[in-house]
């Protein structure tokens, strides 16, 4: 009889461990990217083949190293949809819905959720999660984890939109999700991995930073916050999504990278180039958000904007969602969240979704003209020419031959900027925002803020 027992004990351990498991990601209420082809994948102990059946089409994926994958068909929006997964276990994932996914990274203000936090509010806050059912909007909030070498699962579970899981979920997401889904018309799955404070060299891989970046050594090592260590958040917090099919990417971060602005248009290049490279979807689009004006940090603010912009003008298929106006001078995270929810929208709805005739991107710095004392500044971006809804403008400053800036006045005329300033009769720079704190006055006629810019490239 005790034979009996340790036989059956045996073979018990031996059906509970000899099964097929599919990534976190996998589980009822989950939102799949549309016309696209669709990756499902997970583990298996045992089998030597997966099956896989979806929307009456049965695949099959053979297991390598213990690990499964395949491609379902692409398919347009709509369910719910229930997919089942097969080894010596049965997994059926119910209410599954087809639309547009969108991964959610950064620091605190990609954090930040919509009830607010300690003290610093969201504005629009109650009257959004009330009225914030919608069974379209699902979220999926990756669990904090730090690791030293990539993971494949993650801690997290997909929750309708709903007052109760609303006000928990990121602000900026929720927004940018909410005006998708009000546009499209379809299903939006949105994956928020973020977490406050870290730096972007912890968001990416130990291969790029040993290569890309190799020349700096300025990395955090403080083992006690682990969080700000290279590669750790992308191994415990990035890497177990990917392959799982996405429309693309929206990040807020930066603050934490300002004191040492220097590599941060290189490593954000190949933090997301590296991003694109292990999900193998080509350039998916990358839409980020400028960091806000702040009262406290100095001029590195200015550099670090600088660099965003710079990395927006030369990764393709990337855009940056500008707050000149809105930052707050003594609070880092600045309570206009749904505007920034919205700007990074108007990206993806110009450039993915096929909404041509909107403006998406506030003005951009091209080019000045000099002519008698007073600079012209152009803009891209800005088709109408630039405006400042009455707010009063302030944060120019022009400069001469000797490279000392003077405060600038302004001026607009059917649209044209002019700056100068009677300290300097002979202008060849101006400068804009080029300090910690401003407030953003100027605009394309859509009301998008102008980035903080500089027309020369002058060493401090």
């Amino acid at each position: 009889m005790k034979c009996f027992y340790l036989i059956f004990t045996l073979l018990v351990i031996e059906l509970a461990i000899a099964q097929v498991t599919p990534n976190s990601l996998f589980q009822n209420n989950m939102v799949l990217q549309r016309n696209q082809p669709i990756a499902v994948f997970g583990k298996a102990v045992s089998e030597k083949t997966v099956e896989i059946i979806f929307k009456n089409k049965l695949y099959s994926a053979k297991v390598k190293d213990g690990y499964w994958k395949v491609f379902l068909d692409e398919s347009e929006a709509g369910g719910p949809f229930t997919l089942t997964i097969r080894g010596n276990n049965e997994i059926v994932i119910k209410n599954i819905l087809v639309g547009e996914v969108w991964l959610c990274s950064g620091q605190s203000n990609m954090e930040m959720p919509v009830k607010g936090n300690k003290g610093q509010p969201i504005n629009g806050s109650n009257l959004a999660i009330l009225k914030s059912g919608n069974s379209k909007i699902r979220f999926f909030k990756v669990g904090r984890k730090t690791a030293s070498k990539p993971l494949e699962t993650c801690e997290g579970e997909w929750s309708l939109a709903i007052p109760s899981t609303v006000k928990d979920f990121s602000a900026t997401a929720y927004f940018y999700g909410k005006l998708l889904q009000e546009t499209l018309g379809v299903p939006i799955g949105l994956i928020s991995s973020s977490w406050g404070g870290t730096p972007a060299e912890a968001w990416t891989p130990k291969e790029v930073l040993d290569t890309d970046l190799k020349e700096f050594t300025h990395w955090k090592t403080d083992m006690s916050l682990p969080q700000k260590l290279p590669s750790q958040l992308y191994n415990g917090m990035i890497h177990p999504l990917k392959p799982y099919t996405i429309k693309g990417v929206i990040w807020y971060q930066g603050e934490a990278n300002k004191t040492y602005h220097q590599s941060y248009t290189k490593l954000f290049s190949s933090m997301i180039k590296s991003w694109r490279t292990k999900w193998n979807q080509g350039d998916f689009p990358f839409y980020f958000v400028q960091i806000a004006p702040l009262a406290w940090g100095g001029v590195d603010q200015a550099f670090l904007r600088e660099k965003q912009l710079r990395t927006m003008l030369t990764v393709p298929k990337t855009g940056m969602a500008v707050t000149l106006d809105i930052g707050e001078e003594f609070c880092i995270h600045p309570a206009e969240k749904q505007k920034v929810g919205e700007r990074l929208a108007l990206w993806a709805l110009a450039k993915d979704y096929g909404f041509e005739d909107i403006q998406f991107s506030g003005p951009v710095y091209k080019s000045i003209k000099v002519k008698e004392g007073k600079v012209t500044v152009e803009f891209d971006y800005a088709p109408n020419g630039v405006t400042n809804f009455g707010k009063e403008m302030s944060g120019f400053q022009v400069a001469g031959d000797d490279k000392i800036f003077h405060e600038a006045e302004v001026k607009i005329t059917k649209g044209i900027l002019e700056v100068w300033s009677k300290n300097v009769s002979n202008p060849i720079a101006v400068r804009y925002g080029w300090d910690a704190w401003i407030n953003g006055s100027i605009f394309n006629t859509a009301g998008l803020p102008a980035s903080s810019f500089r027309s020369d490239d002058w060493e401090e």
